[in-house]
């Protein structure tokens, strides 16, 4: 049998967590006038209150947890976060029913940036706090996740960043607590970083953080109907290219950085690989536009660099609606959604490493086929990459295509058109934000779609966030048996 006290501990202490947030958002209402400050502040006692009470029932418990627990503790800690923060949104004057509060608050948690709220421009700020806290959250999650978490539990590969102490599957708890903070000081300056450079270049304080919270996150929620487009700011627009980037790359290398080693991050392949496609997608796609338009190619570049880097790096902002740029464009944003950043960042998709993992596998095969009797070894920044994560990768890919498809042919059967259900499978598996066509495009939203296909929608943001296997596994009934 599972023993859940471990699980409800720490469940206890993301509510409680999650409460003391919801105080900010309150703060802000009551200082603006807004009534909703009382919804922020009943749903923060709610949030204590079970947070505690799980707390003080569950605190004589083990302390450590095997890996099955951490399973379970990983993908429950998302939905209960997902559904304790839908409590604002459901009672505000916004007038959402609990699927599209859900469906908010999910997208906010698992960083995606899809919305069902219209109106944003003059929406409360407390809302508007609430959905960046959200985002910021869920940011800071994953990357404890991606490498205190995932490594041990073998997920799609995720064993290749093994820390050196990772040596014990009891040792998940004190590792995340520790790397937690160190990352949260750097994550916390980041954001800070960010917020001023975009209040000196136009932005309101207020607008600035709720924005430099999402960007660092690269989660994509604004706090306009327009997104970045609202602002119309060169100088926001290239600032905020740079921090989506930077949420991109592994903050672990950030604390090499900091320690004074600045090499992992310079030599890093993943880092290479990434600014590789990067720059090689704007350069071609502004390009292509500069040609085949109008606009100088300084305009050009401009809002091609901004809008593939939020594509790609899964932030999801947008300065311009790329449905209507037509041509190689169109498909070549559907396969950047998938494309995402680095592991170990907070960013989403299949990952760079997978892609140079995919490869290397791919490019000793070929050359076995030239060379029957040759020895060759695929490498990962110049280390053999053991046989167990090539087949996790592999294995990985293919469970991808499978939920993209599931996905996509699950909301075709609900009713959605083809360029809808295609592309808004794709931007929750790989947690992107706005998808493509008219309906959930960068100018649309999620709201008309029916309240099946959100909760449809949200299942495929956890799948995508928690890597899959994270969440699948719980259905097998071996899982249960032990």
């Amino acid at each position: 049998m599972i023993d859940f006290r471990p699980i409800f501990l720490v469940l206890g202490l993301l509510l409680s967590t999650l409460g003391v947030g919801m105080l900010l958002p309150a703060l802000v209402d009551a200082a603006s006038g807004n009534p909703d400050w009382r919804v922020f502040l009943a749903s923060a006692a709610v949030s204590l209150f079970i947070g505690i009470a799980l707390i003080l029932t569950n605190r004589f418990g083990s302390s450590e947890i095997n890996v099955r627990q951490a399973f379970l503790l990983t993908t429950l800690s998302w939905v209960v976060t997902a559904a304790f923060g839908a409590l604002p949104f459901m009672f505000s004057d916004l007038g959402l029913t609990y699927t599209d509060a859900f469906f908010e608050s999910m997208s906010g948690v698992t960083t995606t940036g899809s919305t069902v709220i219209v109106g944003l421009d003059d929406a409360p700020p407390g809302i508007l706090l609430w959905r960046s806290l959200l985002q910021w959250m869920g940011g800071i999650g994953i990357i404890v996740m991606a490498v205190a978490v995932l490594p041990m539990l073998q997920v799609g590969g995720m064993q290749l960043f093994r820390m050196e102490s990772a040596d014990s599957s009891e040792k998940i708890l004190p590792r995340a607590a520790q790397f937690a903070g160190a990352i949260g000081f750097l994550y916390l300056g980041l954001t800070i970083i960010c917020a001023a450079a975009l209040w000196i270049a136009g932005m309101s304080p207020f607008e600035g953080l709720a924005h430099a919270m999402t960007t660092i996150a690269t989660g994509g929620f604004s706090t306009s109907d327009q997104s970045i487009g609202h602002f119309d700011n060169a100088a926001i627009d290239y600032i905020l290219v740079l921090f989506m980037i930077v949420g991109s790359l592994p903050f672990v290398l950030y604390l090499h950085v900091l320690r004074g080693h600045h090499r992992p991050l310079w030599h890093d392949s993943q880092v290479h690989w990434f600014l590789i496609i990067a720059l090689g997608s704007v350069i071609g796609i502004a390009l292509w536009r500069w040609n085949t338009g109008d606009e100088a190619f300084s305009d050009a570049f401009r809002y091609t660099s901004f809008n593939v880097v939020s594509i790609m790096t899964g932030t999801g902002y947008s300065t311009a609606d790329y449905n209507q740029w037509g041509g190689i464009a169109i498909p070549a944003f559907f396969f950047l959604m998938f494309v995402g950043g680095c592991a170990g960042s907070t960013s989403c998709g299949v990952k760079i490493f997978r892609l140079q993992v995919l490869y290397a596998a791919i490019n000793v095969q070929m050359h076995h086929l030239l060379q029957p009797h040759g020895v060759f070894i695929p490498r990962y920044n110049k280390k053999p990459i053991p046989d167990p994560v090539i087949s996790s990768v592999m294995s990985f890919f293919f469970l991808f295509a499978v939920c993209y498809a599931g996905l996509a042919l699950g909301l075709g059967a609900l009713g959605l058109d083809f360029i809808t259900a295609t592309s808004g499978a794709a931007t929750v598996i790989a947690n992107v934000g706005p998808a493509l066509g008219d309906v959930i495009g960068p100018a649309g939203t999620f709201a008309d779609l029916p309240s099946s296909a959100k909760w449809l929608l949200s299942f495929g943001m956890l799948l995508g966030r928690l890597e899959l296997f994270t969440v699948l596994v719980l259905f097998s009934p071996s899982f249960w048996r032990g």
